[in-house]
Order: C-alpha cells, then structure tokens, then sequence
C-alpha cells in the first residue's frame, strides 16, 4: 500500500494533466518548470480586484469629455463673407445693385502654412483657430479700411477633424467630426452599424497611438464605455469569436467536456463555463482543484499580491485556483468573469490516479504470470496423461487448452 500510494502520482501512468499537488508544489519553486507561474487562489477580493481591470474603454481612454469646439487645419476649405455698415465702403460700391452690402470671398483652402488670404486683409492665421477667432482677427485688419465691416467664417468643407470607421460595417469611411460631440455608436451608425449582428463583435478605438478593445455588447450594456468620439479618432469594429478551453476532468465522461467553447455571450462568468462544459466528471473530478490559465499584466499581479521580480516581460502567467469542493466557491466562480482565450482544466482525483496505478500493477503481474501458468498447468496434464498410459503427448498451449 505504501508502495501504491508513492507511485499514485507517477508518470508511468496516463492522465490529463498535473495533479493539483503538482501545480500547489512547483509554484512554490518546489520542482522546476518550463514557464515560471503564479497560484493564485480565488477570493472575494481577487474577484474585486479583477473586475476593476475587465476591459473598457471608460478607463483606458483618460479624455472622455466632449470634443472641443472646431477648429481649421490645413486642407481645410474655408468659406469667409464680408459684410459693411452702407453702401460706397471697401468692398460695395454706392451704385451696386446686389441686394444687401456684402461681399463673399471664393472659398479656399488652409495653406500649408495654415494661412488664408482675405482682401485687403492680407495673410489671415486660420489654422488651430476656431471660426469666431478667425473672424474677430478678419475685422480688426479691415476696421481701418471698411464701414464697420462684419465677417462670417464658415467651413465650406471639413478635411481634417474627420473619424473613420472601418472593418464590418455597413459603409466604411471618414466622416467629419460634428462640433456638438458623437459617441462611438453615433459614429458607427453613421456609418451604417455593423454588418452583422451578434455576440462576436469587437470594437476597437485608436487616439494618439493608443489602442484598446471591447466587446459591442459592452458598449450597449455598459455606457459608460459608450464614450466620446474626438477628431483623427479610428474606429474599428470586427468579428472575433470569444472561446475558451476546457481540459481536464471536465463533463459527463472522460473527453466529452474537454475541447474549445465559443461565448456565445458578450460576458460570461467562470461557472457558466464550467457549466458549458458540461460540469465536472463525477467519477474523475476533483473539485477543489479547479484552474484557470491566464496572463496578467504586471500591474494586475502586483496588485493580487504576486511578487512580479521573480518574472521577466510585461505578462505575467497566473493560475487562479478556485475550490468548487467549498459550497461558497460557486458564488465566487459566478461573479469571476472569463477573458478570451482563457484555458480551464480540472485535476483528477487522488483516488483515480491510485486505482490508475493498481490497474496497471495488475496488468504487469498477470502478464508475468501467464508463462508460469501455462507451463504449471502443461506439466500437470502431461504428467496425468502418462499415468493413465497414453501415447499422447501435450506440448502446445492449444493441446494444452
């Protein structure tokens, strides 16, 4: 028995995958590993601390606030129109016959200086201006000049605070920002919505070299994630099916639950997945070793405790350990929320790998007996047969039978 219970673990034979000693013990450095790794056991306060760090676009993006009013850039086509107190001034003459004193200057683009011309203005610095600023600086050129002149400055066309919005949608394009401020799904309703509709649409939004993905659902069903679109923003949407994998003692036999599982959700939580999986495997599970696989950013491991000196990149490996042995443990599996391509394997019993072991013991001993049995029991019959005189002699194990 002790022999048996020594060997239970051994690699001699096959399984799944470790043991949940196995993973306990090498993560406290008791055996090398390939891949150095974290245990992380799952608590109220891993799931607090992890649902502060679910992807969203409200805290990856610092500038949530409205965009700021228009302003020309260069390319711009700027429409100006020069209005005087009375006919006989700079621009109108006292015998004109177009109604109203006012002149429209041909519309024009921000050079590459970010200038427009005006007459008798001269240069006008029109980009990083807004429209009113613009005007107010056409004036003071041409109140020396002018009756009392007015100016109104347009944007006859916008060719530099434009979003685009690409991948599957409807009519892909760059679209001009509107001064009174978008969302991102005003801006992909612009552009038609998305081609198709479902749970495995992704959004992303790229600002200033900076990136960052959520789901669609999240945009609807969280709004705060719904933030503000600003000029030279890039919105992608594509599809992209969330899965995850199950291996181990999962479901109703030994690889029935075990393969690759789609959402189908834009969320799902770690006891729906195991329940996707179709449980655990009552005669081979053990449930208080149930993991997950995943990478944690540096910053995400630091604040779950992990001692980050011990690992070299920016992503951490972490397997989280949650106790579904423990009644209370489904309701931390429910409120732990599952990442994209996360990996959940289920040990097996202790028990299971001692009758392992005993089975093949059982094998190796009955496979060594056999020649001593039909050797024993050829000699018994071949000796009785020569007692009773006969000329028959035995000497196949099919005579023998």
């Amino acid at each position: 028995m002790l022999l048996v219970l020594f060997c239970a673990g051994c690699s001699i034979v096959p399984t799944t995958g470790p043991q949940g000693v196995d993973v306990l013990n090498k993560s406290e450095g008791g055996q090398p590993v390939s891949v150095p790794y974290a245990l992380v056991k799952v608590t109220p306060e891993v799931v607090q601390t992890l649902g502060q760090y679910i992807p969203r676009l409200s805290t990856a993006f610092a500038d949530r606030s409205p965009p700021k009013a228009f302003r020309f850039g260069i390319g711009d086509i700027v429409s100006v129109t020069i209005f005087e107190a009375a006919a006989g001034g700079l621009f109108t003459s006292e015998n004109g016959v177009r109604a109203g004193n006012f002149v429209t200057v041909p519309n024009q683009a921000v050079d590459e200086n970010g200038n427009i011309a005006v007459p008798y203005a001269g240069e006008v610095r029109a980009k990083g201006r807004t429209p009113t600023e613009v005007q107010a600086d056409i004036v003071g050129k041409l109140k020396a000049r002018a009756l009392e002149p007015q100016v109104v400055v347009s944007v006859a066309q916008q060719n530099t605070s434009l979003i685009s919005v690409l991948g599957d949608v409807r009519t892909a394009g760059r679209f001009p920002a509107s001064p009174s401020g978008e969302r991102i799904l005003d801006a992909i309703a612009r552009a038609g919505g998305p081609s198709t509709q479902g749970y495995d649409m992704w959004v992303t939004l790229e600002r200033s070299g900076h990136r960052a993905s959520v789901p669609f659902g999240a945009l609807v069903y969280e709004p705060t994630n719904n933030i503000y679109v600003l000029p030279s923003d890039v919105i992608y949407v594509f599809g992209q099916p969330q899965t995850f994998v199950a291996v181990g003692a999962a479901g109703a036999s030994a690889s029935a639950g075990q393969g690759l599982y789609k959402f189908d959700a834009w969320r799902l939580s770690l006891a729906e997945a195991v329940g996707k999986q179709g449980g655990l495997n009552d005669s081979l599970a053990d449930p208080s070793w149930v993991f997950l696989y995943r990478g944690e950013t540096r910053e995400v491991a630091a604040r779950l405790g992990v001692d980050c000196t011990k690992f070299v990149g920016p992503i951490i490996p972490i397997i989280y350990n949650v106790n579904l042995r423990d009644p209370s443990g489904y309701f931390l599996a429910q409120n732990f929320e599952m990442r994209n391509k996360d990996v959940i394997y289920t040990s097996n019993a202790a028990s299971v790998e001692t009758t392992k072991f005993l089975n093949f013991l059982r094998t190796v001993m009955a496979t060594a007996n056999d020649p001593i049995t039909y050797a024993t029991n050829g000699l018994i019959l071949r000796n009785t047969i020569q007692g009773t005189g006969s000329a028959t002699v035995i000497t196949t194990p099919t005579q023998i039978q």
